[in-house]
């Protein structure tokens, strides 16, 4: 069987997406929303500070038009509430309690952080982490299992899963 070869430019984890009212984060604060996002997910997931390596960590923004949502059936503006969610989708293995711990609290400072100064509703964040089974995430056609990923994203606390042999190139 022929060993398959895994290159950080075939994979992309996390995938994060984040659903905002429309125009609740307009501009530089969507830049600072996106950018404090990537910043927890790093912490959380241990990523190193490399861009090969952050630029696997994929935030998607989509922006809810007024009416596609209630809040018990009310529209979450007349409750003065901004909704905000994240979805965060990571292998599993990469988080234990401590981390997704981390990475909520600090997806929700990313949220409060980011929010104009006009803004006057309460914020109301909902961070829903999804951790696909090993075997279950795919990039361009090719099952990834964990140890590829930790390859890619160099996932400081999984590098014991990458073969001896690719250990011993890092360190050498």
């Amino acid at each position: 069987m022929k060993a398959l070869i895994y290159s950080s430019e075939s994979q992309f984890m996390p995938n994060i997406v984040l659903k905002l009212p429309q125009g609740a984060y307009p501009g530089a604060s969507r830049e600072r929303l996106v950018r404090a996002v990537n910043e927890a997910a790093a912490l959380a997931e241990q990523i190193p500070d490399a861009p090969q390596q952050r630029a696997l960590c994929w935030v998607m923004v989509e922006e809810l038009a007024a009416g596609a949502l209630s809040c018990g059936g009310v529209d979450p503006g007349l409750l003065l509430l901004l909704p905000c969610w994240a979805l965060i989708y990571v292998p599993v293995g990469v988080l234990d309690a401590e981390s997704r711990a981390l990475y909520v609290a600090k997806v929700h400072a990313a949220f409060q952080a980011a929010l104009p100064e006009c803004e006057t509703r309460r914020l109301a964040s909902s961070v829903v982490i999804h951790e696909v089974p090993d075997g279950y995430w795919a990039a361009n056609g090719v099952i990834w299992p964990l140890a590829a990923m930790a390859q890619a994203a160099g996932y400081r606390h999984l590098q014991h899963l990458l073969p001896v042999e690719q250990l011993e190139r890092r360190h050498a």
